[in-house]
């Protein structure tokens, strides 16, 4: 499956609401995406646009905009994070309150440490032990 580059229109409006420091912007999956200690809070899937809220207020975002939670591929829901419909796209009041609780959000959880990502990230092969 090939994935659809977002619109122009939609990176727009993706970088006039993201918020400034502590946040961070940089791409996921080459998305623009928003970050908050390490923490994804936001961002833009195809011709979507995501954002990641606790049990609480995204059951309200999809009870109050009928919206969806984000699932990238058929069967693999990412269940935190919700895609956010076209009418809240529209409206730049209603879109900034949310992304505001996302990256309340995103704050609260515990912050990524940089030891974490050394060890992801290829590392120098290590020199055998001597016995």
């Amino acid at each position: 499956m090939k994935w659809q580059k977002p619109s122009q229109g939609l990176i727009d409006l993706f970088q006039s609401a993201m918020p400034g420091p502590p946040a961070v912007q940089r791409k996921m999956f080459g998305y623009p995406a928003g970050f908050v200690n390490g923490n994804m809070f936001m961002g833009l899937f195809q011709e979507s646009m995501i954002l990641r809220l606790p049990t609480g207020p995204r059951e309200e975002f999809m009870n109050v905009h009928s919206a969806k939670i984000f699932e990238p591929m058929a069967g693999r829901p990412m269940r935190e994070y919700a895609e956010v419909p076209q009418a809240v796209l529209r409206d730049k009041k209603e879109l900034a309150a949310w992304v505001a609780r996302a990256f309340e959000y995103g704050a609260s959880l515990k912050p990524k440490s940089s030891a974490a990502k050394a060890k992801k990230s290829p590392s120098k092969p290590k020199k055998a032990k001597r016995s």
